[in-house]
């Protein structure tokens, strides 16, 4: 089974990276951007069997820092 993990930062988190991009979009003359908030896609190819409690736990012991970020899991289908 192929699931997607979406890392974000929590609201209120200061996103240096994020305003850094925001900074450059400005530069090259895009406007109407309020705001960037930059995130990271973990893709994983876990069995069939590996349960939802158990990707959760993944977030939770190692792919996001819960002090700082929220995660959401998202199952692909297969073809």
């Amino acid at each position: 089974m192929k699931v997607s993990v979406h890392v974000s930062l929590k609201p209120g988190v200061l996103d240096p990276q994020g305003r850094a991009v925001h900074h450059a979009l400005e530069g090259l003359g895009f406007e109407g951007v309020a705001d960037v908030r930059v995130g990271r896609l973990i893709e994983m190819e876990v069995a069939d069997s590996t349960s939802d409690e158990a990707l959760d736990e993944m977030c939770r012991k190692l792919l996001a820092n819960m002090v700082i970020e929220n995660y959401r899991i998202e199952k692909l289908e297969t073809a």
